[in-house]
């Protein structure tokens, strides 16, 4: 009798492991009712795994939203789950990823108050909005990197609403890859809206540790510049040697590319995508009313861009990185396709009952997790299916909404106007990322004089790589792509994607003084060399760089 007690007992432990077996492997497949799988890549034995790796920081907690003027974010260590069967090692602001929504009005002056109680320096960067330079949380060009036991205020004034995001900006391609980042929402005056979600689009990868092992110097973040600049010097650039006057010589010495063959930047490892720090079915459904016009901020914090697609609505893009369109066009049936650093806020009438995907579109691992319901209160059940694999149109914004008077023209004269080349190239032992021939610290500033009007043409000349460029301290107005000007709504941004071949030219007023970066946001690429910036003659920091900081601004 014991026997056949000990067999049935071993029998239900088997068949339970089985179970969360094939529970985590439908969940880490993204499954949800009537989803098609489509082209999904998988991996044998790594869908499955539980990573055993844990910190002894607490586990993160749901981000809340803080409103008012004044905020303490604190950065900590914590164990975050990703779905019901993997879990990481995160660092996290106010114990969650992303880290507590901020809001604020327009207009009105905000103080943070930054606590590190990480072990590793840290900062926070307020990615699109026009901050005062000692405000932008640059360690090495704007301040020192906020040291573990230490505090930083933060104080600026929103100007314009609109949705934009915080994040570090020390040692950022492993801080953000670990979830050190929020949104910030400056609302307008008056709402266009009566419902609004902010939805943060991310990577992970499962096994991070095994991941690290294998792609072990990536991160470049000891450029070492010999004092070119004051703001650029006593900042540790990992392994970039830069030899004064020999600005083709190895700027990467002991770097080991790991998985990025050829020259082409392999992603494949991040293998989990997520919506505010979830995946599959972990992420909470989007609650709507009938008859609701509702908006949905799409923030891009990865390294990879994203194809997002609503189903069930007609809808309209109304800003693009925080800016507003100029009369937009509805639309249906087409992905919007969100680079890293970029933002959408789309807007739709909520007048289709039921339950309808909001979905990422592509055959990478991780996509079937990004997605989730719009769900409408009162309602049950749903007749949408998930169609993830489908190639649909793109959104253009070249030609999209009503012309009206733009700042700029592409026939104006300009005070200043510099040619941006990026590529991709093979120097020493790996591959760097460069800005006409040349990796950060060594690339070429824009000089520019306060008041300058300045133009600027960015084309990438990479086989292989996107580059979505970021702009700190300032919008600039996109004047034309592929030699083709803009014909819709004028289009002002932050953050623009330029894919192999593609060539933009854009404007921008010299209008906040200061040393600004002018950077790559796949930050592998920027930490590889793909920064410059952008420097107001006679402006000198505020702050004494700190040579024992650790300051590593990418």
């Amino acid at each position: 009798m014991k026997r056949k007690s000990l067999a049935l007992f071993a029998f239900a432990v088997l068949f339970l492991a089985v179970l969360f077996l094939a529970a985590c492997s439908s969940q880490q497949s993204g499954d949800m009712e009537g989803m098609d799988h489509g082209n999904t890549k998988k991996e044998e034995g790594i869908k499955n795994k539980v990573n055993p790796e844990k910190v002894d920081g607490a586990q993160t907690v749901s981000s809340e939203t803080l409103t008012g003027n004044e905020f303490t974010i604190v950065a900590k260590e914590g164990t975050h789950q990703l779905n019901d069967c993997v879990s990481v090692n995160a660092l996290a602001f106010n114990r969650s990823v992303p880290g507590s929504q901020i809001r604020v009005k327009q207009g009105e002056k905000v103080k943070v108050n930054l606590k590190n109680e990480l072990s590793e320096p840290v900062s926070i960067h307020w990615h699109g909005i026009t901050v005062p330079n000692e405000m932008d949380g640059i360690p090495g060009v704007t301040q020192n990197a906020v040291q573990p036991g230490e505090s930083f205020t933060y104080e600026f004034t929103p100007e314009d609403p609109g949705t934009y995001m915080y994040h570090t900006h020390q040692n950022a391609v492993e801080q953000m890859d670990k979830g050190l980042y929020g949104a910030i929402i400056v609302e307008p005056e008056e709402k266009t809206y009566d419902r609004d979600y902010t939805l943060m689009l991310d990577e992970w990868m499962s096994n991070p540790e095994e991941e690290s092992a294998e792609m072990e110097g990536m991160e470049h973040n000891n450029m070492n510049n010999n004092e070119e600049a004051e703001g650029e010097s006593n900042m540790d650039h990992s392994n970039m040697s830069s030899e004064a006057g020999n600005e083709e010589e190895s700027k990467m010495e002991g770097m080991d590319q790991g998985g990025m063959g050829g020259m082409g930047h392999d992603m494949s490892a991040y293998d989990i995508f997520t919506i505010n720090g979830k995946s599959g079915d972990s992420i909470e459904p989007l609650m709507v009313k009938e008859g609701e016009k509702v908006r949905l901020r799409l923030v891009n914090v990865g390294f990879m861009s994203h194809k997002i697609h609503l189903h069930g609505h007609k809808f309209k893009v109304a800003a693009i990185d925080g800016q507003e369109l100029n009369e937009p066009q509805e639309i249906k049936d087409q992905v919007i396709s969100i680079a890293p650093g970029e933002r959408y806020d789309i807007e739709f009438t909520a007048d289709n009952p039921g339950e309808w995907f909001i979905e990422c579109h592509g055959d990478m691992e991780g996509t079937a997790g990004m997605k989730t319901l719009i769900k409408y209160e009162d309602t049950e059940g749903s007749t949408d299916t998930s169609n993830q694999e489908m190639q649909l149109p793109e959104f253009n914004y070249m030609n999209y909404g009503v012309f009206e008077d733009a700042e700029f023209t592409l026939e104006q004269d300009y005070d200043v106007e510099y040619t941006m080349n990026l590529n991709t190239k093979m120097d020493g032992e790996g591959q760097v990322f460069t800005i006409n021939g040349k990796t950060f610290p060594e690339t070429d500033n824009i000089n520019v004089k306060e008041g300058d009007l300045v133009k600027v043409t960015l084309t990438n000349s990479s086989m292989m790589d996107d580059h979505p460029m970021h702009l700190h301290g300032h919008f600039f107005q996109v004047l034309s792509k592929n030699g083709k000007p803009v014909e819709g709504s004028s289009i002002i941004r932050d953050t623009i994607n330029l894919k192999p071949g593609e060539e933009v030219v854009v404007a921008f007023k010299a209008d906040n003084p200061g040393n600004w970066l002018f950077h790559c946001h796949d930050l592998h690429h920027a930490t590889a060399g793909m920064v410059n910036m952008v420097k107001y003659d006679g402006f000198t920091p505020s702050f004494t760089p700190d040579p024992d900081a650790g300051n590593k601004p990418e």
